[in-house]
């Protein structure tokens, strides 16, 4: 999974920590919903049924980091 700088900055902080790069690849791969932002990037959505929870992951324009 390739990712940014600001990206393992916030995984730091104490409410990101207990994200699982095995949900990230969950809702990369089998979003519900995706979404284009006016500034390229791209916004998926899925259910982590683990935690009851929806996660939103945001690409950068080319889809892989």
């Amino acid at each position: 999974m390739k990712t940014t700088e600001y990206f393992k900055y916030t995984r730091q902080r104490a409410d990101r920590s207990e994200i699982k790069d095995t949900w990230i690849d969950h809702v990369i791969v089998h979003s519900e919903t995706t979404e284009v932002q006016s500034d390229g990037r791209i916004r998926k959505w899925a259910k982590i049924d683990e935690v009851d929870k929806y996660l939103r992951v945001i690409l950068l324009e080319e889809g892989n980091t």
